[in-house]
């Protein structure tokens, strides 16, 4: 019923918004177009707004989920027309505030005191505002510039909302669409989710900050801002406010002097450190979080970053896979590409090489016959994915972060530098990586890592030997082997082991005679005297011995 109730507020908004006039024009409700006017709020003309600002209205009014689906598309100018971008951009920072004396309350009440205890300034008029948060200038006790983020009011309850919803068309999605379950669309809602509400909490953030500092605390062109911890909370964030132009204001970037074609490059060799170096990168790289210090007295210019409440890391497996079909891709060898698929278990089980290799080529030649500046990674991935869904490939949610992040550096990349070539400039650090991974280098240093926790294990050793053999001896490790070989000996040793237990029963019996036999006090005949449990011993030792040689 709640889901029912949030398609009927959305659609609420679209109508409010005038957009629903676009998805009847869409080929999938042609058929029924008449129905828009047949709806009485369409029978008188409307004043309206362009186009591009109803859809971001629209947008912030539906929330912060959409408002992240409109922050991804803003980047995407290849995508979308160039007026919808423009408004869109605008969703990366200038949301709609919250009132700046609701955030003072939330403030105070994290810090349980006035702020004019904390703060010799603070500023109620919001700096900045997001999807999630909003933020407002301070300054602490010693003079020092900050900034406060706090988290919205309510907004976990729209969220999950949302999310709800998410999961059941997604749900419905992989019941009832044919490759629904190989795109595991509940997979990539669970990982949204996942990733959105890890942004409520702002002490995840500060540590996501503080471990990308220290990351590149040697890096004299890429700043992170330092964290306050004492005045950090769940819902609130202290953090050094840093200065700089805004990445996405090209004109003031070369009017300070900055390269746009350096600032691009560093831009994505910066991101492809993060993945492949680090293995810690910054998955929320919109223009809104990227700021540029330009070069004054004798210092470069400087990368600067904020907001890293979207921080992801890749399993070695995922970083080596990715390693190798980057390159693969750029030295065009398809046939590695999907053998690469094959080897990782993306596809299913029985799917010819050949027929996945032929399908990567007709795909992704017609592009990479093109000047490599002119190839867009979207493009390359939207035709991938078109692979993806006709040999039913499954799509990682862990890698989707990644693949967003991916479009958006290179689209604001190619705002900066139009000629930007995204794959020559990924391939030192994909390459070095793969050195450092699988040659010499490599080798070394899993040598290096292993050898202390081998000297660490080797005095454990025997006891541990001792236990196993201890286990199959009570029947708790169970050994199979099917070769025809391991079964014969197996019965030899079946064979032999009984004739010896017989050998040895049969000798004990005839040593048991013997010692009645010694012990016996009678001094009748030979034989009388003998007692007829000497006997019996005597009789059964033989008959041992003798099958025992028999088994033999």
């Amino acid at each position: 019923m709640e889901q029912i109730l949030r398609l009927l507020a959305i659609q609420r908004v679209l109508i409010k918004y005038g957009l629903d006039e676009f998805i009847f024009a869409t080929h999938l409700f042609r058929p029924v177009r008449f129905l828009f006017y047949i709806f009485p709020w369409n029978w008188f003309g409307r004043k309206k707004a362009p186009r591009a600002q109803r859809m971001r209205l629209m947008l912030e009014e539906l929330g912060p989920i959409y408002v992240k689906l409109g922050q991804i598309l803003s980047t995407r100018r290849d995508l979308i027309p160039e007026d919808i971008a423009n408004e869109f951009a605008k969703l990366q920072d200038a949301v709609a505030p919250f009132s700046g004396k609701v955030a003072r309350k939330i403030i105070e009440d994290a810090y349980e005191c006035d702020l004019n205890e904390v703060f010799l300034e603070f500023d109620e008029t919001p700096l900045a505002s997001a999807s999630v948060a909003q933020v407002h200038r301070a300054k602490l006790k010693d003079g020092r510039d900050f900034i406060i983020k706090v988290i919205r009011p309510d907004i976990e309850t729209l969220i999950r909302k949302d999310l709800n919803l998410l999961h059941l068309l997604a749900e419905k999605g992989e019941r009832y669409y044919r490759k629904g379950k190989s795109l595991r669309f509940t997979g990539v809602v669970t990982e949204f989710e996942k990733t959105l509400l890890n942004e409520l909490d702002l002490q995840r953030e500060a540590a996501n900050a503080s471990q990308l500092r220290r990351n590149f605390e040697k890096e004299d062109r890429y700043y992170v801002p330092e964290i306050n911890w004492e005045l950090t909370r769940r819902n609130v964030l202290a953090m050094e406010r840093v200065t700089g132009v805004s990445v996405r204001d090209t004109d003031e970037l070369e009017a300070a002097g900055v390269d746009l074609k350096w600032l691009a490059e560093y831009g994505v060799e910066i991101f492809f450190t993060q993945v492949f170096r680090d293995n810690f990168f910054h998955a929320d790289m919109h223009p809104g979080n990227i700021f540029v210090g330009p070069a004054e007295a004798g210092k470069p210019a400087m990368v600067k970053v904020i907001d890293f409440g979207i921080m992801c890391s890749l399993t070695e497996f995922d970083q080596r896979y990715l390693a190798d079909n980057f390159i693969a891709f750029l030295n065009r060898n398809y046939h590695r590409v999907a053998a690469l698929h094959i080897e990782s278990g993306w596809v299913p089980k029985g799917t010819r090489l050949d027929e996945l290799e032929s399908a990567i080529r007709t795909v992704c030649e017609p592009l990479l016959v093109r000047p490599m500046h002119e190839i867009s990674f979207g493009e390359l991935l939207q035709r991938l994915i078109q692979i993806a869904r006709r040999f039913n490939v499954e799509i990682m949610p862990q890698l989707i972060m990644l693949q967003k992040t991916i479009i958006n550096i290179e689209g604001i990349g190619r705002q900066l530098y139009p000629e930007l070539d995204l794959w020559k400039t990924a391939r030192p650090q994909l390459e070095r990586w793969m050195d450092e991974r699988i040659g010499a280098k490599g080798l070394l240093k899993g040598v290096k890592l292993n050898i202390p926790k081998l000297i660490d294990r080797l005095p454990d050793l025997p006891n541990r030997a001792l236990d196993v053999l201890d286990q199959i001896h009570d029947g708790k490790i169970e050994m199979e082997n099917k070769s025809e070989e391991i079964h014969h000996l197996r019965q030899e040793m079946k064979v032999y082991n009984r004739s010896t237990v017989m050998a040895v029963v049969g000798s004990g019996f005839l040593l048991s005679s013997s010692i009645i036999y010694a012990l016996d006090n009678t001094t009748h005949g030979v034989f009388a005297s003998v007692p007829i449990v000497s006997w019996l011993l005597c009789f059964s030792g033989m008959m041992l011995l003798f099958l025992s040689w028999q088994q033999k």
